[in-house]
């Protein structure tokens, strides 16, 4: 099974490109990914409220995994937002620091990915140690970061050996060894499959999977296993 963590529907607001759920859905079957964690644009774009609706009749129309997003530009109510998104059950949350314009020296960012870490949160966070990393250091925190570069991998490593709940989607880890040397170096419980399909090369790191140097059980847990784990699944 491959699951990619990094699933997005609707329209960027930026691009104007639109990817609705069936065409998204065609996109992973064509690709042979089985499904993934999903996020409506909308919800972290705009209106999280309506976005987040749209984002779970995604996910239960298609069998994805409802990742809902928060708007980090408006912290008040991103921060009750949290609270009822725990509520509901979830255990993923999308923070989109990026794609909103918030850099990882905003206090906010921290503030909030505590409290996210207090209700038992995994961040699903656009960004890499390199951008985010520092305010989300010494929390305790569950995190995947969605736009960890091969370039600071090394980076990476050393702050997955101090942070052990800092995880990489593999998107952007499109080198030679990333894979390798991340899954030695901290273990394969710390790689997910993400490759934002239909928004991104998603063959490209299909390719960079089949001929990595992982072990089956290794490539088991970087495909699906620690995703379903993340998002409290059974495996």
């Amino acid at each position: 099974m491959i699951l990619d963590c990094d699933l997005l529907v609707g329209r960027d607001i930026a691009s104007g490109r639109r990817r609705t759920p069936a065409e998204l859905a065609q996109r992973l079957a064509a690709a042979g990914i089985d499904g993934g964690a999903v996020t409506s644009l909308s919800a972290i774009a705009y209106d999280p409220k309506s976005g987040n609706r749209e984002g779970a009749r995604a996910a239960a129309e298609h069998g994805w995994i409802d990742v809902p997003g928060v708007e980090l530009r408006n912290p008040l109510d991103a921060h009750a937002r949290l609270e009822r998104i725990a509520a509901d059950g979830h255990r993923l949350v999308r923070f989109a620091t990026t794609r909103q314009n918030i850099p990882g020296t905003a206090p906010r960012l921290r503030l909030l990915a505590r409290r996210a870490t207090e209700l038992g949160l995994t961040l699903l966070v656009e960004g890499s140690t390199r951008t985010v990393g520092l305010a989300l250091m010494g929390l305790g925190a569950s995190v995947v970061l969605l736009d960890q570069h091969f370039y600071d991998a090394g980076e990476f490593i050393m702050v997955a050996r101090e942070e052990p709940g800092f995880h990489a989607s593999t998107r952007l880890l499109g080198n030679l060894d990333a894979w390798e040397s991340i899954t030695a170096e901290v273990g394969a419980d710390r790689l997910l499959f993400g490759t934002r399909a239909g928004w991104f090369e998603e063959h490209s790191v299909l390719e960079r999977l089949h001929s990595s140097g992982l072990s089956p059980e290794q490539r088991a847990l970087v495909t699906s296993g620690n995703l379903r784990r993340l998002a409290g699944e059974r495996s």
